[in-house]
């Protein structure tokens, strides 16, 4: 699936991220991705393992996975 773009400036991305399974999982993943340039929202969900990705620009996967790495998950792809 491709971004979609929903205001001028911004580009909303879903990514499927597997081992969430709490409130601290969410927020482990919406802190580590808030720090990537250009986001400008994070919005994770355990029971779906979806996490929705606003930015200025698209964002690179590597770094996305990167982040989500970080957080101790793992970035299944986009939904």
């Amino acid at each position: 699936m491709t971004a979609q773009t929903d205001t001028p400036g911004s580009v909303t991305a879903v990514y499927q991220v597997t081992g969430m399974s709490c409130g601290h999982c969410e927020g482990s993943v919406s802190s580590e991705l808030s720090e990537l340039a250009g986001v400008t929202s994070v919005k994770a969900v355990a029971a779906t393992g979806e996490v929705t990705v606003v930015s200025e620009a698209p964002l690179d996967e590597a770094a996305v996975r990167a982040a989500v790495d970080e957080a101790g998950f793992e970035l299944a792809g986009r939904v």
